[in-house]
């Protein structure tokens, strides 16, 4: 969707808090996304990034903070707002008797599209997500890869502003995982629809994402672009094991901020790492130190970070945090009161309700959907 003109965010959220009984989801969380960005929420499992997005589609309400779609106000006004939005949940709403045609019509009705349009927009959501040859085969019968493109063609079939994917290729095969990636930039591509990607998969974010959002223990402990997080604040530098006062002249050298010896003597070598205050790259000036210095030097380089590192820091950052906590706490003891369960009377079993009979397709259903199939084939060829 074309989204030149929004002078708005397509999505802010301002101190979120959401706690389930004692349990802590989400903590004063704040971002902002603009239209037509891809963003990467990553985070691991308990992290709060399903809460979060089920509180930004309007399936739960927070316990503070606000959150705004286009600016309108997610709890406030959750219809208005769904409707600016398309969300694949991490277990897709598949109908497994349903044709893939018959489903797609169903949803484009309920979302709200159009009698006349919603031909064309089953047309668009199809060839958009390569189901052109499974139209008329029953859900059920599909791969798990083909069945997560039916879900992300019932979350674009009314044109979203903003696309949402929880864990989108959780339990998908290594080439399943690439086809969904690819097909997620393609739609961030032809469309300009801001995506938001929920995921615990670094490769998932470096793949298909320009800027990532990390979610710890409830918290966001990053916000930042991947070229920024992965930028080179540090240096490797390899220097004679036998060297006298290494450390003393590293740290002299202007613009670094930390000297750390890389484990033992590999050879005649001693490793180190020396990181820099800012993003620039040390190098010129460590060889500069180092080039009077008489030490025999075996390797110089940048030490880029990588998003595998940046997540790994944050995480042992997170833990520290919360080890720190746990031991501040303060501990009472309480009396222990004797629990008396109440006495409930007994419910009447309640009789099963019949089973509905299963709807049959129609000979003419069968018809309509083949003619969506050869429409989009036409189409296509063209």
């Amino acid at each position: 969707m074309d989204t030149v003109g929004f002078t708005m965010n397509a999505i802010e959220i301002e101190n979120l808090s959401k706690n389930y009984d004692k349990i802590r989801a989400l903590a004063g969380v704040s971002f902002t996304i603009e239209p037509g960005e891809v963003i990467g929420l990553l985070g691991p499992n308990g992290a709060g990034k399903t809460t979060l997005m089920k509180i930004l589609t309007g399936y739960l309400e927070p316990d503070a903070g606000e959150v705004r779609v286009h600016g309108i106000d997610v709890v406030a006004d959750p219809i208005h707002a769904q409707k600016r939005i398309g969300y694949l949940p991490e277990s897709a709403p598949l109908y497994h008797d349903m044709l893939v045609q018959e489903y797609l019509e169903m949803l484009a009705a309920m979302r709200g599209v159009s009698y006349g349009d919603r031909r064309d927009r089953m047309r668009e959501a199809i060839r958009a997500t390569g189901l052109e040859d499974r139209v008329v085969q029953r859900i059920g019968t599909l791969s798990k890869g083909y069945r997560q493109r039916v879900g992300i063609a019932q979350a674009i079939i009314h044109q979203p502003d903003i696309l949402i994917l929880d864990e989108p290729t959780t339990g998908l095969d290594p080439t399943q995982i690439v086809e969904i990636r690819d097909m997620i930039k393609r739609l961030a591509g032809s469309t300009k629809t801001t995506v938001l990607l929920s995921t615990h998969i670094l490769s998932e974010v470096e793949a298909a994402c320009e800027r990532v959002l990390v979610i710890m223990e409830g918290a966001l402990r990053a916000d930042a672009d991947l070229e920024e997080l992965r930028s080179s604040n540090a240096a490797v530098v390899a220097i004679e094991a036998k060297a006298d006062g290494v450390e003393r002249l590293l740290e002299k050298v202007e613009g670094v901020a930390g000297v750390e010896r890389l484990g033992d003597p590999a050879g005649d070598f001693q490793r180190w790492r020396v990181t820099s205050r800012t993003a620039q790259d040390l190098c010129p000036e460590l060889f500069e130190a180092l080039r009077t210095s008489g030490w025999r030097i075996g390797e110089l380089r940048p030490d880029p970070k990588t998003l595998e590192r940046v997540f790994r820091d944050l995480a042992a950052g997170a833990t520290a945090e919360a080890a720190g906590a746990t031991r501040k706490k303060p501990t009472t003891d309480k009396p222990k009161v004797k629990k008396t369960r109440p006495k409930v009377e007994k419910v009447e079993k309640v009789e099963k309700v019949e089973k509905v009979e299963k709807v049959e397709t129609t000979d003419a259903t069968e018809k309509e959907a083949a003619e969506v199939k050869d429409d989009v084939k036409s189409e296509a060829a063209s």
